[in-house]
């Protein structure tokens, strides 16, 4: 297996056009899984925790950008004030080791149903800034998974940034997993509200072949809400909506829990998630 360590970003953007078949690797926290259990054996490893520019966030406009190496640690300790959603489901990332080495874009590129921030970042409605020595091509999150462990990008292709505007309204997340600490999601629920707009944001984990949004829920809860007079959530609306997200959702059985259980789960999350975020934005 041959080793790869660019230390800038346009030699990482060469080294990967010059060998598509290398595996990127940020944090590692994924790949090295993979390769010790013998589930992948790259040709080559494109090891991109040299490149310092991938190590920043700033705010650029009114759009936040997490470059590739951010990692969970960060964004827990850094963004919390401006990415509450994401910060929180960050913090149920493994353990702190995990949350110390591993990185949103990471958690991306393995395109896993079940990655933690997938739902949060659907939810918020974020980019991502991938690049190429062709030029650079931004991917709405929504739009990025193709299929269980698939993304896409094209193999000259490298993640370079994430961008998502800073939160308008209160967001949330939920998940459910086998044990109370460092587990694998058996489904999970990001929730945003976006008060400018008048649209509420959502994004399921682990129910799907891929992460996906709730789009007919969105659309219901965003219309019965009393955006202007913030008056109470009725319980009908809270009910449908989790209906609806449900219904989104296109799970199987598998060794963490059954279809079923993640159908009801996920109604149980919309509804909760819905009421804190209302609850909240009733306060100002």
């Amino acid at each position: 297996m041959e080793f790869l360590r660019p230390r800038t970003w346009n030699e990482a953007v060469a080294v990967k056009a010059a060998h598509p078949e290398a595996l990127a690797l940020a944090g590692g926290t994924d790949v090295m899984v993979e390769l010790n259990f013998d589930r992948t054996r790259p040709a080559s490893l494109l090891d991109l925790t040299g490149v310092d520019d991938l190590a920043h966030w700033a705010l650029d406009g009114d759009v936040l950008r997490l470059g590739a190496g951010v990692t969970y640690s960060r964004v827990v300790d850094e963004l919390g004030f401006a990415l509450p959603g994401l910060a929180t489901a960050s913090r149920t990332v493994g353990s702190p080791q995990i949350r110390n080495r591993g990185t949103i874009a990471g958690n991306l590129g393995s395109a896993s149903p079940a990655g933690d921030a997938h739902p949060a970042l659907l939810a918020a409605g974020a980019e991502v800034e991938v690049e190429s020595v062709r030029g650079v091509r931004h991917v709405p999150v929504a739009e990025f998974f193709a299929g269980p462990k698939r993304h896409v990008l094209e193999p000259d292709e490298l993640i370079k940034a994430i961008l998502v505007r800073p939160a308008s309204g209160p967001q949330e997340f939920a998940k459910i997993g086998t044990r109370n600490a460092m587990v694998i999601a058996v489904c999970s629920f990001g929730l945003a509200l976006h008060p400018h707009a008048r649209r509420v944001g959502t994004g399921i984990g682990s129910a799907a072949a891929t992460p996906r949004r709730a789009l007919d829920a969105e659309r219901f809860v965003s219309e019965e809400l009393d955006w202007q007079g913030r008056g109470p959530l009725p319980d009908g609306v809270a009910r449908r909506f989790g209906e609806l997200v449900a219904h989104a959702a296109e799970p199987i059985d598998d060794g963490r829990g059954t279809a079923r259980y993640r159908v009801h789960a996920l109604a149980v999350m919309a509804r909760r998630t819905l009421g804190w975020a209302w609850a909240a934005y009733r306060k100002g």
